[in-house]
């Protein structure tokens, strides 16, 4: 259990809306590691906000939610997966907000949902198959999670990397992305008005999805990237389908803590947005 809480959440786990859990692991990272950190740099960075949020006209110390704190230090990741899910059975259905750590915790944490679609913001396609002999890497998320909900319920927005042989199989299987340069033709908001959604949207957000002028320190930074505007646009035009939401891919030491402080921000602006419409 971790001692340090996220700010504001104050409310005991029964009377929370939602809950904030941490997932500190890291060993899948392929260039910068240093995700298993940031559960804790996000939630110092996220005493230094108002708690008033001027743009919901909301107080959110007035909004319960509850720091459940870090899953336990685990040794390899499909342990680190099986962890996240035990977690989101427990918190479900109270509205699980998680904190990476990498992004394979995705994985884990859309698994005890039914009937759902998920949604990625990531520079990423993550659609490998398997990554250095790992099924569960990082860097197959999209792959795992669409054998969970099915490959026609998961879409990816601000994609701008990706091996020929993920294509292939996004092509072959019929994963549906959007590239950045889409959104900045076409604006996010008509992006998300025309995806084929389920009533209820899981929410990943790899912070390297936002360019990395705005979010230098994440794990795998790519240039020409959404912006953070983007992605509140995205949590506002999905709020009233919200039933999950993670922050994945902080890399505190690559950073001088604007990605913290940032990754913090959103999960303030989405907990303000949805309160009024997540029971």
């Amino acid at each position: 259990m971790n001692s340090l809480k996220f700010a504001d959440a104050n409310s005991s786990f029964n009377d929370a809306k939602f809950v904030i859990l941490g997932a500190p692991f890291d060993l899948t990272s392929s260039f910068r590691t240093g995700s298993r950190f940031a559960p804790n740099r996000v939630r110092e960075a996220s005493y230094n906000f108002e708690t008033y949020l001027m743009e919901h006209d909301i107080d959110l110390a007035d909004v319960p939610f509850h720091d459940a704190g870090n899953i336990d230090e685990c040794g390899n990741v499909d342990e680190m997966i099986d962890g996240v899910e035990e977690a989101v059975k427990k918190i479900l259905p109270k509205f699980p907000i998680l904190i990476g750590g990498e992004h394979s915790l995705t994985t884990g944490a859309v698994k005890p949902f039914r009937d759902i679609s998920v949604v990625f913001i990531d520079a990423h396609l993550d659609f490998r198959n398997e990554y250095l002999g790992i099924k569960n890497s990082h860097a197959c998320v999209s792959r795992r999670v669409s054998e969970i909900v099915g490959v026609e319920n998961v879409f990816s927005i601000g994609v701008r990397s990706f091996s020929k042989e993920e294509k292939n199989d996004a092509e072959k299987l019929g994963l549906k992305y959007f590239s950045s340069f889409d959104v900045k033709e076409k604006g996010i908001e008509n992006i998300i008005r025309n995806l084929n959604l389920k009533e209820k949207v899981y929410l990943s957000l790899d912070m390297d999805g936002i360019d990395p002028a705005f979010a230098p320190g994440v794990g795998n930074p790519e240039p020409f990237g959404l912006t953070p505007n983007d992605v509140v646009k995205c949590i506002k035009m999905l709020k009233k389908r919200l039933v999950g939401f993670d922050v994945v891919e902080v890399c505190p030491p690559h950073d001088n803590g604007n990605t913290s402080l940032l990754g913090a921000r959103i999960i303030r602006d989405l907990i303000g947005c949805t309160e009024k419409t997540y029971e």
